[in-house]
């Protein structure tokens, strides 16, 4: 006997094992027989005998359409990944020498951000001279951090790469 070329579960003549637990198609525990015979018993249903739990001992088989189960399985995991929430990384860049209202524009967009469940990454970019007051980025960045403290947690803390200072916040 071939094993199945198709993914999903097996039934009919695909069953590997010889002895299976039966569950007729209105649920009914029929016990433990021997496939073929269960086979038969399905097929004068006009149903499939299809392996639900292949890893019990015995092997757990029902009585089903084949293509009605795969159908409804496929609808289910679509389901499922409709449903998922994929959580980005939005990006807020700022300067170390920010004005109060364009620091509360910015912020505004980390709260939006973060209570829509993605992730937030401040930037902050030093230009020039301003290398020199690193001091100035790391105070700005606390006080991010101070702001937005009920909503969200830090995931990355300040620290410097070449000429921008990163944090990275998450939801709480």
């Amino acid at each position: 006997m071939a094993p199945p070329t198709k993914s999903g579960p097996r039934y009919d003549n695909f069953i590997q094992s010889e002895k299976v637990r039966v569950i007729d198609h209105e649920g009914e525990n029929l016990g433990v027989m021997y496939t073929r015979e269960a086979m038969e018993q399905a097929n004068d249903v006009g149903l499939n005998l299809v392996e639900v739990s292949p890893n019990a001992d015995p092997p757990v088989a029902k009585f089903l359409d084949v293509g009605k189960y795969r159908y409804e399985a496929q609808k289910k995991a679509n389901a499922a990944r409709k449903t998922q929430k994929t959580q980005d990384i939005k990006e807020v860049k700022m300067r170390p020498n920010i004005d109060t209202h364009d620091y509360d524009v910015k912020m505004r967009n980390v709260n939006k951000f973060i209570e829509n469940g993605d992730k937030v990454k401040v930037t902050l970019r030093f230009r020039g001279r301003e290398m020199a007051h690193q001091n100035l980025g790391m105070d700005l960045l606390r006080r991010v951090q101070t702001d937005v403290e009920e909503i969200a947690k830090v995931e990355a803390y300040p620290r410097l790469e070449g000429r921008q200072m990163l944090m990275v916040l998450s939801p709480k």
